[in-house]
């Protein structure tokens, strides 16, 4: 298997895991705070959308695909916000009113994702894209951050799934 074909597989897992998660929540499991101050599923999936969104359009140099949901998900986060040091007030006030569209908004992700991995190549890997770190971030790391931020999300929402069914 080579390196795209890897990358491929990887997010293809994520996608697996979200679609598993976010079928069937409804209001109240989609917006419970564990202990009252965890982040609720509907915020985790969110966010790690978000993330993956963000990062991946930045490493495309295209548009974020949610300037395509933001109006449909009536949130006034603009693109620059995913989430990242959100308050407790800013997670109560993020509710999502169809959880359908969190799997229609990942999805288109996942196609803004593999659009991207096609050119990828060892020059591609290998481009600086953050200069704030010593040593500069390359495309490659920048994926498997992507990767394993959405894996470490994912794994939050299947304990708080957990939690709410025991």
């Amino acid at each position: 298997m080579d390196v795209r074909g890897l990358l491929t597989e990887g997010f293809g897992r994520i996608t697996e895991l979200y679609a598993d998660l976010a079928g069937d929540l409804d209001d109240e499991t989609l917006h419970h705070r564990p202990g009252g101050t965890g982040n609720p599923i509907g915020w985790l999936l969110w966010h790690l959308a978000r993330v993956q969104d963000d990062h991946v359009a930045d490493l495309a140099d295209q548009p974020q695909v949610w300037e395509t949901f933001q109006e449909r998900f009536g949130l006034p986060n603009g693109t620059d916000d995913i989430g990242y040091g959100h308050t407790s007030q800013q997670v109560d006030a993020l509710r999502i009113e169809d959880p359908s569209l969190l799997g229609e908004y990942h999805h288109e992700v996942t196609l803004a994702t593999a659009r991207y991995l096609l050119g990828v190549d060892e020059a591609e890997l290998e481009r600086e894209v953050d200069q704030r770190w010593d040593p500069p971030v390359t495309a490659g790391q920048r994926l498997i951050s992507i990767q394993g931020d959405c894996l470490q999300h994912l794994g939050q929402a299947a304990y708080v799934t957990g939690l709410l069914r025991h």
